[in-house]
């Protein structure tokens, strides 16, 4: 009607003793977060333009010359090129590996659970117990090398060489990453409404032709997730390098990744921690890229059409 008074929106507000109550809920998480997590990454904004001595404390604002001088070392280039090789290897393999295991088990087999907890183990072990369990396989005394020179003659030094100190640590971290995305996937599976797979055997579409055109379409969200997490894990590999090499890097720079090399800027030469500090944020800006390159390309909100 004319004239009439327009209604305002309904918003629920609550009483200001009930607002100041939570943030008083809220306060000590807040102040967690901004102490371990917001303060350290100013803090590293800041000292990556600057030359800090970290016994002395002093520092000296340098700039740009951080980044300038990380283009121009060849341990720079080193770092990222294995670390490019290791993402681009693993993250695929341990994505399909994990899917096609998730199918299987999904499957009417027997002794599902006992299964899927022996195929978990590898995840429960620690990363540096995992290490020194591939590195007595692999060693020149290992079992590996042994078999491969009693069975065909060949000997060959996995961890001294440069060509395949890197693929040492790419299966380990595939064997010891696996069991946990495929459970994720196994989740993701057993959430698939069984009546499009009901629809699809009356139309006839095979075991292949149910599989990639229902269970990889519906586990979208799931692939998005598993690649996501895959890709910021294998940026920032750090321990299976740095136990295998014993924090050199070895041999040749074949294992050196980007996050050994910035333990060794901040640790090993401590007036390098400007150094350091900018290199994190070359890491954090690639992870970055790269996650928003790859959410472009797989859709993280549902189901591919």
């Amino acid at each position: 009607m004319p004239g009439a008074e327009t209604p305002r929106p309904w918003r629920a507000r609550l009483p200001r003793g009930a607002t100041l109550g939570a943030y008083a809920f809220l306060l000590p998480a807040l102040l967690v977060v901004g102490l371990f997590t917001l303060m350290p990454i100013a803090y590293a904004l800041f000292v990556s333009v600057q030359k800090m001595d970290l016994v002395s404390g002093r520092h000296t604002f340098v700039g740009l010359r951080n980044l300038a001088y990380l283009v121009e070392d060849d341990k720079f280039w080193a770092a990222c090129r294995n670390t490019m090789v290791y993402v681009a290897v693993v993250v695929p393999l341990q994505t399909m590996i994990a899917l096609a295991l998730a199918c299987a088990i999904n499957g009417k087999i027997r002794f599902k659970r006992g299964f899927v907890t022996l195929l978990f183990l590898p995840t429960l072990t620690s990363s540096a117990a995992m290490t020194m369990i591939f590195m007595w396989l692999f060693n020149n005394n290992g079992l590996v090398v042994r078999f491969l020179q009693e069975q065909f003659g060949h000997s060959i030094n996995f961890l001294g060489d440069p060509q395949w100190a890197l693929g040492i640590i790419m299966l380990m971290n595939v064997f010891s990453t696996i069991p946990h995305f495929m459970v994720v996937f196994l989740a993701g599976l057993q959430e698939i409404p069984a009546s499009l797979y009901e629809a699809a055997l009356l139309d006839g579409a095979g075991p292949v032709s149910r599989h990639w055109e229902i269970s990889v379409p519906q586990l979208t969200p799931i692939t998005c997730y598993v690649l996501t997490m895959g890709l910021i894990g294998c940026f920032q590999v750090f321990d299976q390098a740095f136990i295998l090499s014993g924090g050199e890097g070895g041999p040749e720079n074949a294992t050196l990744t980007f996050t050994l090399l910035i333990y060794h800027f901040a640790f090993k030469n401590y007036n390098t921690m400007g150094l350091a500090c900018a290199l994190a944020v070359v890491l954090t800006v690639i992870i970055f890229c790269a996650t928003l390159i790859l959410n472009r390309f797989v859709r993280p909100d549902g189901v591919n059409r």
